[in-house]
């Protein structure tokens, strides 16, 4: 495994973050192919086993039971100060704007839930979940301040925004001196790279690490064309998503494909290969050892200039959709 600094932090995190989305009760979310705490277990055993340090949950992932497993198992398997741990916190709802609940009460309430139900006293990097339009930024950005200040939070991240706002925010921040954000985690990978158009640069200019989600587009960038998986036909979001343009990502999956034949690889593998050219370290969601084992082996692969150029030279522009075409 590979570790780099996140951005302008101080947290050393592995090239492979493993996303958690897929641990929790699954009578208590919004998917039915969740792992129970058993299964959920082996898997963050194998992924520290590989060298992955960096954990990425929710407090909305299964009612909370995301946060829960996750918290239990690194007791069990890891020092504290060995793993790095992700948490996102979602925007105020409309209960709580009737009520007058201010976004840095929100942030301090969120935050107070989600270190319970990791039982833990800080969250390395802590995550707006998606930008809240109906919450000024600055009590955001001044709850989160409060965060880091009381030592419940070491740093903090945005996900789900475009650049300007990315841009808005963290200028306040350094006028206000507040803590900035130093890791963006937006829809990105070798099928939906709108990312490149301006987030990517702003990132390179500030030194934002970029910590993508979807990094293998729910497991189409991870199957030849035409496999299909119970996660695959069951997952909604997901199909959502992909399945308008699946014709003309079919093209980059078959050179995915064409790649990992000719290196005897898997196609995880290609498709993490070239993500990693590009972001600090992308969320890959595993439900399965194979997943995090794939994972971490990318991390080794190099593909050369003119396979990268292949890979790539298919793409054409992608709608926004999901939380960044209701923005």
């Amino acid at each position: 495994m590979q570790y780099v600094k996140l951005g302008n932090s101080d947290l050393n995190v592995s090239r492979i973050c493993m996303g958690c989305m897929g641990f929790g009760d699954a009578g208590k979310g919004m998917h039915s192919w969740t792992l129970d705490e058993a299964a959920s277990r082996e898997i963050v055993k194998r992924g520290l086993e590989l060298g992955v340090n960096f954990f990425d949950t929710a407090i909305s992932y299964q009612g909370g039971t995301g946060e829960e497993y996750l918290g239990r198992i690194l007791r069990g398997l890891a020092r504290r100060e060995e793993v790095v741990v992700a948490t996102k916190f979602p925007p105020r709802t409309p209960e709580e704007i009737e009520a007058g609940v201010t976004g840095r009460q929100h942030v301090k309430n969120m935050l107070d839930t989600s270190l319970r139900h990791l039982g833990m006293d800080y969250v390395d990097l802590y995550i707006v979940h998606s930008w809240d339009k109906n919450t000024p930024i600055f009590e955001i950005m001044e709850g989160l301040n409060d965060a880091v200040k009381a030592g419940k939070v070491r740093a903090i991240g945005i996900s789900n925004c475009y650049a300007y706002q990315l841009c808005r925010a963290n200028d306040l921040a350094e006028r206000e001196g507040f803590a900035k954000f130093v890791s963006v985690q937006g829809h990105y990978n070798l099928i939906f790279r709108e990312e490149e158009r301006e987030m990517a640069k702003l990132c390179r200019e500030d030194n934002i690490a970029m910590t993508p989600y979807s990094a293998l587009a729910g497991g189409r960038l991870a199957r030849h064309p035409g496999e299909t998986s119970r996660r695959l036909e069951e997952d909604s979001f997901a199909k959502g998503k992909y399945d308008a343009t699946a014709e003309q990502d079919g093209a980059i999956i078959r050179r995915v494909a064409e790649l990992a034949e000719r290196h005897e690889v898997s196609m995880t593998e290609i498709s993490l290969s070239w993500l990693l050219t590009k972001v600090a370290s992308p969320v890959v969601g595993a439900t399965k050892l194979r997943h995090i084992e794939g994972a971490a082996k990318a991390v080794e692969l190099k593909l050369a200039e003119e396979e990268l150029a292949y890979l790539e030279e298919p793409y054409v522009p992608h709608q926004l959709v999901g939380v960044m075409a209701q923005n």
